[in-house]
Order: C-alpha cells, then structure tokens, then sequence
C-alpha cells in the first residue's frame, strides 16, 4: 500500500511501520543530484554497466528507502521492478542536509551495510565533505580516501572516478566534460562537441 501510495511526486520512507516525509530539497541539493545522477548514467549507459536512479525511486530493504541516487549493476538488474527496486543497489549515494545528516551517517549507515549495499558514498554539501565506503570481505564498511590528487575510484562502477573538488564548484561543471575527461576525450574534442550542441560553429 505504502508503495502504491508513495509516488513519483511524494518524497517519503517507510520505516518501522511509519511513514516519514520529507522537506523539499533545496536548490543546491537538487542541482548537485542532478549532476552526479548525469555523469554516472551517461558513463554507466555508454559501457552498459547498469542503471542509475534517483528519489523518490524506491529501494525496498528492510524498510522502505529512497537514496538520492542508487545504481543497480547489470548483472542485479532482475532486482529492478517498475515502481521499486527488490533488494540492494549496488551503489547508493546521499547528499545530507541539516535534517538528514543523522540519519543518513546512523540508521541508514548501518542498514546499507547489512543490506548488501556495496558502496555508499555521504556527500555533504554544507560542509563541502565527501566520504565514500566500501564493504570488505566481511560484509563491513571501509571508509576509502581520495587519493593525493582529490581522485576517488569507486569500486562497484568499473572505471569510474570522481574528482572530489567537482562537488563544490559554482556552477556545477558540465557532466559532459565530466564524463568526456573520465574516458580520457581530447579536450579539443570535447569542446567541438559542447560548441554543436549548443548551436555554433
């Protein structure tokens, strides 16, 4: 019923027999799950390495979730249903805000892990911090850093990274160049193809 009555309009959750609704996310918040919801379908699609979604999508675990972003690799893709997905993503991703921050680092921390979600990144806008997890081989979280350059390379979305310092530009860069500079285009080319989208010569 909850899933029925949960739309694509409604923002909720279902935990412990409650639902729980949510404030509107705020510009920044939108803007920056839009653009890693972007750079990673439009890399995940181009190598047909599976599906990305993003909320008010369902992920059906214990209790009912809705991450700002999740990908389902191909080889789970019979756990994508219609209107929710049956079972773990294999990455979920959060944006926190002043409300969602315990939340986000506490209960829903320790349902991903026991879940099976594979990799869950927290990414705090406000705070301009970024923390990535993977799990081990004993079915844990390992927090994982970036790498001296800012470079984190995440382990579910074969040959995808991310430089951290995107997440905080203003305006946010474009997913295009991002996704062109993560498969190592020519940035020449990658200019000639922005410069026919938007209509010049």
């Amino acid at each position: 019923e909850f899933l029925e009555w949960c739309d694509e309009d409604t923002w909720a959750e279902w935990v412990d027999g409650e639902v729980i609704v949510f404030s509107p996310a705020s510009t920044r918040h939108q803007d920056l799950a839009d653009f890693l919801v972007s750079v990673l379908r439009i890399y995940a699609e181009a190598r047909n390495l599976g599906v990305v979604c993003s909320a008010p999508f369902q992920m059906k675990l214990e209790r009912g979730r809705e991450p700002d972003v999740l990908f389902v690799a191909r080889e789970h893709l019979s756990r994508l249903k219609e209107n929710y997905l049956d079972g773990p993503a294999d990455l979920v991703i959060e944006i926190t805000s002043p409300d969602s921050i315990e939340r986000d680092r506490g209960r829903k921390f320790v349902e991903y892990e026991a879940s099976g979600v594979r990799e869950y990144w927290l990414i705090d806008p406000l705070r301009e911090r970024a923390e990535f997890y993977q799990l081990d081989e004993e079915g844990f979280y390992r927090p994982v850093s970036p790498d001296v350059e800012g470079v984190y390379r995440s382990q579910v979305v074969s040959g995808f990274w991310l430089k951290v310092e995107w997440l905080w530009q203003e305006p946010l860069p474009s997913p295009v160049r991002v996704v062109a500079e993560i498969a190592g285009v020519d940035p020449a080319l990658t200019e000639a193809f922005e410069r026919a989208l938007r209509g010049e010569e």
